[in-house]
């Protein structure tokens, strides 16, 4: 299958996943799809095809920015890289709308979160942690999944 393909079918997937968590979140099938078949099974096993049969056809490794740069001018492994990020960002996107509901926090409070956890990883996830310290929920370092 050509890579664009594949490019555009998981983007597609995961902004179906990302619909589904925002729009059912308490849906009983909602956190299956969005980690276990999308994430884990889907994007998962994608990913590792992608990277095993890319081992050893490209040059570049992990160990600084221009061994990074070389691996990702394939775009076996720069398709790989965005799959990676599309798993792990619907992951955080919905560990927020479970600890959110386990912790009594409003989901409209929750909601820009975790658009922004879909559009920039990281800086979501930073700004839901945020909003647990303004709502003044736990936020241990001990506890971080409370």
């Amino acid at each position: 299958m050509e890579l664009s393909l594949i490019f555009k079918i998981v983007n597609n997937l995961a902004l179906a996943g990302w619909i589904l968590l925002i729009a059912f979140p308490k849906w009983k099938y909602t956190r299956l799809i969005t980690t276990g078949v999308l994430g884990t099974l889907l994007f998962g096993g994608l990913y590792s095809i992608l990277f095993i049969f890319s081992f050893g056809k490209t040059q570049g490794n992990f160990n600084s920015l221009e061994g990074v740069t070389l691996l990702f001018q394939n775009p076996t492994v720069l398709v790989a890289g965005w799959i990676h990020y599309l798993s792990f960002d619907l992951f955080i996107g919905t560990w927020e709308s479970a600890n959110s509901e386990k912790l009594g926090i409003s989901r409209w409070f929750v909601i820009p979160c975790q658009i922004a956890t879909f559009l920039f990883g990281p800086m979501g996830l930073l700004s839901y942690l945020f909003l647990r310290v303004i709502l003044r929920k736990p936020i241990l370092l001990e506890e971080p999944f409370a």
